[in-house]
């Protein structure tokens, strides 16, 4: 990549940076990417797919199959605590994944293949909104308009801090956990503080799954991986004259397995239900932030082993999947699809950390990768 094109993507990596958005509020991040975009002259252009995203493709003049390149738009709930000049100028929201950072190679993708159009087929950059909630890529795929640019491969990166610096991690089958979020709501009734007999309270059962919840998952057990992770409770109000009457709990399950994270949904649900009913409590259940285990093609783990080979990348073979997830497994279950990794750096701040910052340095490797992978698979037709 020359030094004029880097210095630009760099540019809009930290004008993005500044000015992040939740998922589905994702307005002035597809402006600007809409902006650049139509600049290139796309010979396809898709605006509000699923929401806040849009796609641009560049055709050849041959048949050919058409290759779809997936970035994120949105950012994370958190309060940057970084001191730059590109630091979030929203509070309490930040580019904390380094979707930025996607963004910009993806745009770079859009540029390299704008000015040198495919011989044949189709090159498709696909902006996405609101993976961070597991929403986006499922509205995406359902969305009318989405059939006009359906992919014969798709392709998306994560940057990974923790390797090291320009690494290209790959793994077949399942790369990314499944996960979902449980949301518990316990209902008893509420009396005075000092009358806690006349009430029924949620506390013992609060308690008794705050503790039984997380121990329903192994980890590594032998059906597979499993784990339930609470994220949040409540109970009741601030009100030291009150015995509360409701609680509520929250929790991610995860499993790299569909089957076996169905069973962990179906036994978390069973737990919940009894320790509410041995405390003579209500319960409503309600599942939501749905990410399906992300998948990789073999050829295309394959192929992108082969590549980084070719480029003088160092390429590792993940023995086993990553725990976290990515809404990127609605695009896998359904289309041939690989999603990687690039090395951010071996001692670089973990992603959802305050003090993340994507590393520029690793555009030109995600840019020149991915484009030389859409390269091989136009060729092979």
């Amino acid at each position: 990549m020359e030094g004029q094109d880097y210095d630009l993507l760099v540019q809009i990596r930290k004008e993005l940076h500044k000015f992040p958005e939740l998922s589905g509020s994702e307005q002035r991040t597809s402006g600007f990417v809409s902006d650049y975009l139509q600049s290139l002259s796309p010979d396809e252009f898709i605006t509000g797919l699923g929401g806040h995203g849009l796609a641009a493709g560049f055709r050849g003049t041959a048949p050919g199959p058409r290759i779809m390149v997936r970035a994120e738009l949105d950012a994370l709930p958190i309060n940057e605590t970084n001191d730059f000049g590109h630091k979030s100028a929203n509070p309490g929201v930040s580019h904390k994944c380094g979707h930025d950072g996607h963004i910009a190679v993806a745009l770079g993708i859009a540029r390299r293949f704008a000015a040198e159009k495919p011989r044949e087929g189709e090159v498709v950059v696909l902006f996405q909104p609101a993976e961070e909630n597991g929403r986006g890529a499922r509205a995406v795929v359902n969305d009318p308009r989405f059939v006009r640019i359906e992919p014969g491969f798709i392709i998306a990166m994560h940057n990974l801090p923790g390797f090291e610096r320009h690494e290209i991690i790959l793994r077949e089958d399942v790369f990314a956990a499944a996960s979902e979020g449980l949301i518990v709501r316990l209902r008893g009734k509420t009396s005075h503080a000092s009358e806690p007999e006349n009430g029924v309270s949620p506390a013992p059962a609060l308690s008794r799954i705050l503790q039984e919840l997380p121990a329903l998952a192994g980890g590594a057990s032998p059906g597979g991986f499993t784990q339930a992770t609470v994220i949040h409770a409540r109970l009741g109000e601030i009100a030291f004259g009150t015995n509360p009457g409701e609680a509520v709990v929250m929790a991610t399950l995860r499993a790299f397995d569909r089957e076996i994270m169905e069973e962990l949904k179906t036994r978390a649900e069973q737990l919940v239900r009894d320790i509410a009913t041995a405390e003579k409590l209500g319960i409503s259940i309600e599942w939501t932030d749905m990410f399906p285990a992300t998948g990789n093609d073999p050829h295309l783990v394959s192929l992108a082993n082969e590549t980084a080979g070719l480029l003088g990348y160092t390429a590792r073979i993940m023995h086993d999947p990553f725990r976290w997830s990515e809404d990127f497994g609605w695009f896998t279950g359904k289309y041939r699809g690989m999603l990687f990794g690039i090395g951010a750096g071996s001692g670089h701040p973990e992603l959802h950390s305050p003090d993340y910052d994507f590393p520029d340095e690793i555009i030109p490797t995600g840019v020149t990768f991915i484009g030389e992978l859409c390269r091989k698979l136009l060729k092979e037709g």
